[in-house]
């Protein structure tokens, strides 16, 4: 769950319709449910950091409440041995991971609505679980379509600087959102901290919790918290499903 060796990639690659959609791949998504199971129960998206894959975080999943069904997402867009939800190249070639443009950040949840759009199996509710750059779009899914996700956790990830049609909605009626750091984190940079701290306390019913010495990962200390959150969230939902 480290996002390492972050290179600068302004390629689409696979993941690119020819409209320059970004399109999620049904044939790559990991589900904790058949699609039988799925009727009637909360989805919960599971979104991977840079340069990882689909099932990285979905090795939470035994860890994780039984009440949702699980869907692990891989990225649209390659990158080295992994996939990226969008690119971290800056003109000049710097690399910055917390400062993506507005038009790949954007691009990129539209494909995640899109792949929510044409679910056979529709979900009773959607939440969002999301790693780094996973945490970055969580956010971006809330500000775009607001009025489609119950509630968000987002970890050792940032909010976007763009404005967003959905950040007023937000204002009037936020939603839970967790957000876990660690204070050893090298990766998500001091601007983007700030950003996001400027940013959830109106946009959100926050829960933040910062971990000591915790890097660019997920503590198991963060994970018995992200239960917690998460049981919260589903207390009114049916039975635990075996």
């Amino acid at each position: 769950m480290d996002d390492n060796n972050l290179e600068s990639t302004g390629s689409t690659g696979d993941g690119a319709a020819d409209s320059g959609t970004l399109v999620i791949d049904p044939g790559a998504v990991l589900w904790s449910a058949s699609e039988a199971d799925r009727v009637g129960r909360p989805l919960l998206l599971i979104l991977h950091g840079y340069g990882s894959h689909e099932g990285d975080l979905f090795s939470l999943a035994p860890h994780l409440p039984l009440k949702p069904v699980l869907a692990a997402l891989r990225a649209p867009l390659p990158v080295g041995d992994g996939w990226a939800w969008f690119p971290v190249g800056m003109p000049g070639g710097l690399v910055n991971p917390s400062a993506p443009s507005a038009s790949a950040i954007e691009a990129a949840a539209d494909g995640v609505l899109a792949w929510l759009d044409a679910l056979v199996v529709p979900p009773a509710s959607v939440g969002l679980l999301g790693f780094s750059q996973g945490g970055a779009m969580a956010l971006q899914l809330l500000r775009q379509a607001p009025d489609r996700f119950a509630f968000a956790v987002q970890l050792s990830g940032f909010v976007a600087a763009a404005p967003q049609p959905g950040d007023a909605d937000l204002a009037e009626r936020p939603v839970p959102v967790f957000w876990g750091r660690g204070t050893a984190d090298p990766v998500i940079q001091a601007d983007a901290v700030g950003r996001t701290q400027d940013w959830l306390p109106g946009h959100s019913v926050l829960t933040e919790r910062i971990y000591e010495g915790m890097g660019h990962s997920i503590s198991q200390g963060e994970l018995s918290d992200i239960v917690g959150f998460l049981r919260a969230q589903y207390a009114d939902a049916p039975a635990d499903v075996a």
